[in-house]
């Protein structure tokens, strides 16, 4: 059995019971979780996990909460967040090593300072480096694993790396989702920075124009399907604007759902299930969920995902 006080015994991060999780998701929803971790540095995170695992009890990566719907009743286990402790971003030589929990959009901006080109295309990723590598964040012809080098992660309760060639890297995928990434290296191509920083605003400039920025929400909510692209399938459909409670189908970017103030978890699923059913109807594409579903019964999942 996990207790508060068993774990403050060697725990030197900050970790508080019953807190919501709506503080911690780009979407701006979900319940509390039973435990939120903040661990102080590498090896207070390595003790945690080993005390979890140790004890058979469930534990979530949190990154930026970019990435995932919590559900409204909260999750059961501990929500372990990194970016009060594992934030660094440094140059080795040729190389970037960047920690999990460092802003992405800092390391991008770390890349062009150091005249490193080949990230410039995926600003404004509202991710953590860890959370990046997770899901092979991309955009704009470009994704997080075209220049890893390695990957450094906790695997069955040791720190291990991960060479690019055994990462499994896919679209929207990667090797490590039973992993907890805690840096990776990177390596790329030289540029010239004024060159870099043009092509940045560029691309911060085209997304600010196409996506729902101001409003809450958890990026594209669907993959984008081979050859086609989610948003115009739902824009098809119809359902651009569609609306559930506070949950809606943007009006600017039909692939976005955005909390329009004190959604809940519950009308972002229902607008997902009306989504998938809907364009499955009108075009006979089936739909696949970019993010994860936490804390949700089976059924929800099973039918949603």
């Amino acid at each position: 059995m996990v207790t508060l006080s068993d774990i403050k015994q060697f725990f030197r991060g900050l970790i508080t019971i019953n807190e919501p999780m709506s503080k911690y998701t780009s979407m701006r929803v979900g319940g509390p979780a039973d435990y939120y971790v903040e661990p102080a540095d590498k090896q207070d995170l390595v003790q945690i996990i080993k005390y979890f695992q140790t004890n058979n009890y469930p534990f979530l990566m949190l990154g930026r909460g970019s990435n995932m719907i919590i559900s409204d009743e909260g999750i059961r286990c501990a929500a372990i967040n990194l970016e009060s402790s594992l934030m660094e971003v440094r140059r080795e030589g040729d190389f970037v090593i960047a920690d999990a929990g460092a802003h992405w959009s800092k390391f991008v901006d770390f890349c062009i300072q150091n005249e490193f080109a080949g990230v410039e295309m995926l600003a404004g990723i509202p991710a953590s480096v860890g959370g990046a590598i997770v899901m092979n964040a991309g955009a704009n012809g470009g994704e997080t694993a075209d220049h890893i080098v390695e990957v450094e992660v906790i695997r069955d309760g040791a720190i291990q790396v991960i060479k690019k060639a055994q990462a499994g890297f896919g679209y929207r995928t990667s090797g490590f989702a039973h992993d907890i990434v805690l840096s990776a290296t990177f390596k790329f191509p030289l540029g010239e920075k004024e060159e870099l920083l043009q092509r940045r605003r560029e691309f911060i400039l085209k997304r600010n124009a196409t996506q729902p920025l101001t409003l809450p929400n958890s990026g594209s909510m669907f993959k984008n399907p081979t050859g086609m692209y989610a948003a115009k399938l739902i824009e098809q459909a119809g359902l651009k604007g569609k609306r559930v409670g506070n949950a809606q189908i943007s009006e600017k970017h039909a692939n976005f759902i955005v909390n329009l103030g004190e959604a809940k978890a519950f009308d972002v699923v229902t607008l997902v299930d009306i989504v998938r059913r809907t364009v499955h109807q009108n075009s006979g594409v089936l739909l696949e969920l970019e993010v994860k579903l936490v804390g949700f019964p089976d059924e929800v999942r099973q039918k949603v995902a």
